[in-house]
Parts: structure tokens; sequence; C-alpha cells
């Protein structure tokens, strides 16, 4: 093997150039559609024909498959750092220990694979990277057992620079074994592979000017400890030419990112199927930050994910499957974003701060426990279309739109939908709780929507035919835009309007003919419209509305499986199946 030994240089760094294209396609990892979009572009069409209830192993497979990420180490060759800057020109296994007070690691291999142990490793440079492996099939970084590594790049780089990071590697990266790797990228990223990379293990520290971590053709990351403070974006993927690519995965480890852009954006694809990802994402300016941004599908499926960004807590331009991880999000815009289907089928979500909670083309709630609080519209399926009626509609303004002083009559019906089939779904709503721009229906699991206050929203909210064939309902909100199911609903529902609103923390019960107790709800607002639904209802039966008495046994959004009627007032009588005086019923309102 042959080792240059030279003095600290500026080099040209070339090796990987790119031919942009001038259109990607946007459904390429996971969607069916050969549509194609403007790199980081969307379009309803596009976001339509992505699958939102896809699982993740379907994803995976249908995009680009990672480097096996082999982290053998047999035949190390020791190279001792003394001062100067090294050039490794061969494949092979290189054991690197020492300082570097102001030099480079270099590799210029072209078609073979280089693997560097750093064992006890502080490199900074002034004139680039710390390592660049500008030519080389693949780079693999071994952090040996119990040592710990710095590297630190330029503080500036030359707009065209190919090599623009602390770690960088042309062909694929590997990052992985038992030491710490610390990374200050003063100039630009991080660490950043112009293919993929594979981070397997170790820990990782990463502070940088602009990006994090990045590997164009995926990130993957399987296991270790990685925290990331970035300027720009946490984590990134950002191939938008190969409809296999740009894709990040998260199987493993602990991850824990801070960003003033972006927590973790990925051009296609975000996959998380264990591990645990901790993401703060708070812009310092005017532009977006998103906490989970994709561009064709985000599906969590196991694992742990929290969530605190300044705008949209999830965002997709096209879908998210919410699928069995457990998630936290507090965002200052949408709690979750998809421009096409949102679907969640498992787990445990919770929105704890947003403007509006799940926004969605087309909605579905399958399973789970899911928690809203949101300061508009709890749920809301809406988008960027023309109506049926000729209308545009503008997600969430405007004539059919679920922002202040939205609803009541005439609103357009646009193709959205709205499904609760399974799972339990819990609304704390400012603006409407449970509002569709097009239909809505329920045909099995738990909704409780504890609505607004003001009277220019509504506990529900849909433009189109809202029906109730299954599961449970419980609305409670203001009464001047209540809206009940249609009198079509397969099961039998009521509404009730009271002469006047009851205080937050009042205990409310139907009650049958018979005087038995069918449900009991005690209100976190104040409220003056019940909307109520189960199988225990009978459409054309007389019930009504009693005040006082007792809740009791298990509880789901302020509605309990028992109570009491000791020491109530009788305050409604409710016939089931009509809507009270002066609301809606669902369906369109003219």
């Amino acid at each position: 093997m042959r080792i240059r030994t030279t003095s600290v240089r500026t080099k040209a760094m070339g090796a990987v150039v790119s031919a942009v294209l001038g259109a990607a396609a946007l459904a390429g990892c996971s969607s069916s559609s050969a549509s194609e979009e403007e790199a980081g572009g969307s379009s309803s069409s596009a976001a339509a024909s992505v699958d939102g209830a896809q699982k993740a192993a379907a994803v995976l497979a249908a995009d680009k498959e990672a480097h096996d990420g082999d982290l053998a180490t047999s035949g190390a060759e020791d190279v001792a750092l003394d001062g100067k800057s090294v050039t490794l020109t061969e494949g092979g296994t290189y054991r690197l220990s020492g300082k570097l007070s102001d030099g480079q690691v270099l590799v210029d291999a072209p078609g073979q694979k280089v693997t560097l142990i750093l064992d006890g490793v502080d490199i900074s440079s002034s004139s680039g990277a710390a390592i660049a492996a500008t030519e080389a099939e693949e780079l693999v970084v071994v952090l040996a057992d119990g040592s710990e590594n710095t590297l630190s790049d330029a503080d500036s780089y030359e707009e065209d620079a190919d090599a623009n990071a602390a770690l960088f590697s042309a062909g694929d990266l590997t990052v992985g074994g038992g030491g710490s790797l610390t990374v200050h990228g003063n100039g630009n990223d991080g660490i950043v592979s112009k293919d993929g990379l594979v981070i397997a293990s170790g820990t990782v520290t990463v502070e940088a000017a602009d990006d994090g971590v990045r590997g164009k053709d995926y990130l993957v990351v399987k296991g270790g400890s990685v925290k990331v403070s970035a300027r720009g974006d946490g984590l990134k993927s950002d191939n938008t030419e190969d409809t296999k690519a740009g894709y990040i995965a998260l199987s493993a480890g602990t991850v824990r990112v801070t960003a003033a852009s972006d927590g973790v954006d990925a051009a296609t694809d975000l996959v998380v199927t264990g591990g645990t990802l901790d993401v703060t994402a708070k812009a310092t300016d005017d532009s977006s930050a998103h906490g989970l941004k994709s561009g064709v599908i985000t599906v969590l499926e196991k694992g742990t994910v929290q969530v605190d960004a300044s705008a949209d807590g999830l965002h997709s331009d096209a879908a998210v499957h919410l699928g069995g991880a457990k998630v936290t999000v507090a965002a200052g815009d949408d709690g979750v974003h998809a421009e096409g289907d949102l679907v969640i089928s498992e787990g445990a979500v919770a929105i704890t701060r947003s403007n509006e909670g799940l926004e969605g083309k087309d909605i579905t709630v399958a399973g789970g426990s899911t928690k809203v609080v949101s300061g508009d519209d709890g749920v809301n399926a809406s988008g960027s279309t023309t109506s049926s009626e000729g209308q545009e509609d503008d997600q969430g303004g405007g004539p059919g739109g679920g922002g202040p002083g939205g609803g009541g009559g005439g609103e357009s019906v646009g193709d959205f939908s709205l499904k609760v089939t399974g799972g339990t779904l819990v609304i704390d709503a400012d603006g409407d709780g449970f509002d569709s721009n097009g239909t809505a229906e329920i045909t099995g699991g738990t909704l409780v929507v504890n609505g607004p206050e003001t009277g220019g929203n509504g506990a529900l909210d849909v433009n189109g035919s809202f029906t109730v064939s299954g599961g449970v309902l419980l609305a409670a909100g203001s009464a001047g835009m209540a809206v009940a199911p249609d009198e079509e609903s397969g099961q039998g529902w009521l509404s009730a309007t009271l002469d006047s609103a009851v205080a937050a923390g009042t205990t409310l019960h139907v009650v049958d003919s018979d005087g038995q107790v069918v449900a009991s709800y005690v209100t976190s607002k104040a409220i003056q419209n019940v909307v109520y639904s189960s199988s225990a209802l009978k459409s054309g039966s007389e019930y009504r509305i009693w005040s006082g008495g007792n809740a009791s046994g298990e509880e789901t959004g302020g509605m309990y499986t028992a109570g009491d009627l000791d020491g109530a007032d009788e305050i409604a009588t409710v016939t089931a199946g009509d809507a009270p005086e002066g609301g809606f019923g669902g369906g369109p309102r003219r």
C-alpha cells in the first residue's frame, strides 16, 4: 500500500459531478404513478397517487438497497498523524492515530474500498475537509472501541467545491464502531456522502454551519447515538433525480436533532421502524422549519418519535402513515400535514400543540390512540383544489374552510374525505373540531370532540355527506354552527342544543326513555351543543339530557363508561335522528 505524506496544501477535490435534471419524479420510491414534478414540488394528482396505507417494508423494498455497512477491520496498516497531510491512494484498512493541527486525510483510490480506523484522532483543517474521500467506491470510518475522535474543517468553502463537509465521501460512506466521533462542520455541512450514508453504531456528535448529516442517495441509521446541531437541515437525503433514492430510514439507535431549518428532510421517503428520534426544528428567520419532511411518504411504524417544530411537525408532499410508533408532536403550524393520504392505523399519537392538528386530502383513522390539541381545526380534510361546484378551496380559509368564522351554509363540496374506522381519536379544538371540506364517515372506533366555544365554528363541520354506521361519537361545542350526521346514517344519533351554554366541568348524561344512562360526559369547556351516536341509540326514539350527577368508569376525552343521575336535573329532550333547529344535518347545506 502506498501512502503519500505531504505538506498542507489547497487541492481541487473533484470527483463526483451530477447532471442536474430539470424535473424529478415526486411519486418515485413508493408510488405507482409516473407523473413528474419539479424537484421539491408537488401536485394534488401526484400526491393522490401515493398509497398512504403502505407499510414500511413495502416502501423500503421499492427503494434503492442500502450498502451493507461492513465494519470488518482485519489487516489494518498503522498511520501516525504528525502534523502533515496524508493521502491514501490504494484500497485497504488503515488505523489512524494522532493529531493534525492543520492538515487533512485525503483518499484518492478510484473504484476501491478504503477503511479508516480512527483511534484517538484529532484533525483540524483550515483549507477544506478534515477527511475527504474524493475518489473511492466506499469509505468506511470505524471508531475504535473506547476512542475519542474529533474532526474540524475550514471556516468557508469555494462555491463550486466538491468536498464541502468536515467528513466527506464521493462514494458510499459508513460510520460505526465502539468509539466516539465529534464533527465540527465550520464552513458548511458536517458529514456528507454523495452516494449512500449508513451510520451503523458508535457515538456521533455533529455541529454544522449548514446541514448536519447528508447522504444524497440515502441516509440510514442502524444503531448508535447520533446528536446533530445544524443551522440548516439536521438529517438530509436530497437525490431528486432517482425515484428510488433520496430516502431516510431509522431502524435502531438514538437520534437527536436540533436544526434551524427542517429537522429531517427526505427528498422521497422517510421511514422509522425502531429506535428513538427526537427533533427540534426552530427557524431563526421567516422560513419554514418542519420537524420531519418527506417528498413522497413518511411511515412511522415502530420506535419513539418526538418533534417540536416552528412550522409543521410532520410534513409530506404526498402521504403520511402513522403505523405503530409512539409519536408526540408540538407544532407552530400543522401537527401532521399530508398533501394526499394521511393514515393512522396503529400506535400512540399525541399532537400537544398545533394550529391545525391533522390535515390531509384523505384522512383515515383506523386504529391506535390519537389525541389532538389545536388552536384552529383539530382534524381537517382539505387541500388546494377546485370543488365540484366550481369554487376554489384553500386549505382551511374562505368558503368551506376550517378557519375561524368558517362553517355554516353554502360551502362547496371538495374531493376530500375524513374517515374513522377504528381506534380512538380525541380532539380538543379552538376552531372546527372534526372538519371535512368533502365527505365524512364513521364506521367504527371512538371519536370524542371537545370543540370550540366560539359561535363561528363547530365541533363537527362537514360540507358533503356525513354518515355514522358504527363506533361511538361524542362531539360537544358551540351551537352557532352545529352540524349533525345525515338522516340516512345506519346508526342512531342525537344532536341536542341546550337553552344556554353549560360551564366547563359540567357532567352531562344521555338518558333513554326507561331512565337508563346511555352516556356520561364531563365538559372541558363551555358548550351548548352535544352530538352523540352509538349502537345504544335508536332513531326516532326520545332521549333526555341531564346535567349533574356523577360520571365514573373508564374515561376517554371526557366521556365515561358509566354514570348516575344522583342530584342531576333534566335540561333538554331530543329525538334521535332529528337535527337541532338552526343547525345543519350532514350533506350539502344551501
